[in-house]
């Protein structure tokens, strides 16, 4: 019995009309990153996992997809380490690569490699599939594209500025209403330490993080659970429900902090980046939100996060500052943020509001019917022509029943079909029919190129 074809949960096949709009979310992407000096750069889809583990924090880890060495992988592998069935000691021995998780990681791992080609402050962009061990869901899958830049080797706060421009060039041009929220970690270090628990920082930005999934009574349950007092969970209370303008919040939290040097250095990047902003007018609202983690550990000073406003789905974009990544990789006092676009979930938030321009979506414009060998050979050199005009053109291979051939063109969509037989041919013709209007019309080749580029 012949088996079943299927597809691991998590992932999805893209038909040509999908693959139209992703191209689409690229292309628009694409441009904007090279209007503001970006360059291309592709990595490896695995790396080592000395390269991967340790960088995500503990539940990265763990959804990390690690692939089995290749040969005899039990070779290393003693029965007693069988019998003991330790899963994380195993894929140690059994596993040396690992799929990448993100495209900052193997960055930053590029960066240290080919530090002597490289001109700093180095502006790169990245469109590449990663993948996430994660329990499938909407908006979630296993296998997902980022698209990714970065600048690296530079301190100047002026860079996070141009990436939020970057992010509201994009989704203006998307049409897209997004709301940008931004945070810093050297507040949520300062918070942390002025309600008397330095030590529990990664633990408290990882739980707050979970607000707008779990609610605060979950956060506070979660961050009880992590060893907090509660004297301190009632501390943390009014800051992760701060509420007014920008400037407000910035006011409020300076004066929380007062007493935490990292922290108004947080308060400090922050004010200058919305501060310049402002100058900027962007189309779209950027928000200050205090509960904004981002829960990887290697940012340490701006995060953000961007959310779909007309469509209810996760965070469609974040990224952040990581001073000390490439340090791990033996290159130490590199400086980098990055933003990655989540292209996956915009894809859904562009179907979901049908968001797609017809010209990006549109394939083929021109179909030449085919009534058999003498006809085609008189319709080739119009098509060519066509085709040199940049007018996307196909002409039918089989000279197939009239019915079969428009039954194509209306399942493609294509807008406009030509053809000729012998009275066409006799005046050195083409009938041209728009499959929209129904319109009819006797045209030279010149004129029929006019027509469909209109």
């Amino acid at each position: 019995m012949a088996q079943k074809p299927s597809i691991p949960k998590g992932t999805r096949d893209f038909s040509p009309m999908e693959m139209a709009k992703r191209n689409y979310i690229f292309d628009t992407i694409k441009q904007a990153y090279q209007l503001y000096g970006f360059q291309q750069i592709e990595t490896p889809a695995m790396e080592t996992l000395g390269t991967l583990m340790g960088k995500y924090g503990e539940e990265g880890d763990k959804l990390l997809f690690k692939v089995l060495n290749s040969g005899d992988y039990l070779s290393k592998v003693s029965d007693e380490e069988l019998k003991e069935r330790h899963a994380l000691h195993l894929a140690a021995k059994l596993c040396e690569k690992g799929l990448r998780y993100d495209l900052t990681v193997p960055f930053a791992r590029y960066v240290v490699m080919h530090r002597e080609e490289l001109q700093l402050p180095f502006k790169r962009y990245q469109m590449q599939p990663v993948w996430r061990a994660d329990r499938p869901q909407r908006g979630r899958y296993r296998e997902f594209w980022q698209f990714d830049g970065d600048i690296v080797g530079s301190d100047s706060l002026l860079n996070e500025v141009e990436l939020m421009q970057i992010v509201d060039t994009v989704f203006t041009r998307f049409g897209v209403r997004v709301q940008i929220k931004i945070n810093n970690r050297k507040i949520l270090t300062g918070i942390a330490e002025v309600i008397g628990a330095a030590e529990k920082i990664v633990d408290i930005t990882v739980a707050i993080d979970k607000l707008d999934k779990i609610g605060l009574d979950n956060v506070n349950a979660e961050l009880r659970e992590d060893g907090l007092s509660d004297d301190q969970i009632a501390k943390l209370q009014p800051i992760i429900t701060l509420e007014g303008s920008n400037d407000e919040k910035l006011n409020t939290i300076a004066e929380v902090l007062v007493s935490s040097e990292v922290g108004l250095k947080g308060v400090d990047e922050l004010r200058y980046i919305l501060d310049t902003l402002k100058t900027l007018g962007l189309n779209n609202e950027i928000q200050l939100d205090l509960t904004l983690a981002r829960g990887l550990n290697y940012y340490t000073g701006a995060i953000f996060e961007v959310k779909a406003l007309d469509v209810p789905m996760g965070s469609i974009l974040g990224g952040g500052r990581y001073d000390n990544l490439t340090g791990i990789f033996g290159m130490p006092g590199i400086s980098g943020v990055g933003i990655s676009f989540g292209i996956d979930r915009i894809f859904d938030v562009l179907n979901a509001l049908d968001a797609y321009p017809k010209d990006a979506v549109n394939g083929t414009q021109l179909l030449f019917i085919n009534f058999g060998e003498k006809e085609t050979a008189y319709c080739l050199p119009a098509v060519a022509k066509a085709r040199a005009a940049g007018i996307r053109t196909e002409i039918f291979p089989d000279s197939s029943k009239m019915k079969k051939q428009m039954s194509y063109a209306n399942a493609k969509q294509i807008p406009f079909v030509a053809l000729a037989g012998e009275n066409e041919m006799k005046d050195g013709k083409l009938t041209l029919k728009n499959m929209l209007t129904g319109d009819q019309q006797l045209v030279d080749a010149e004129q029929l190129i006019d027509i469909v580029k209109q």
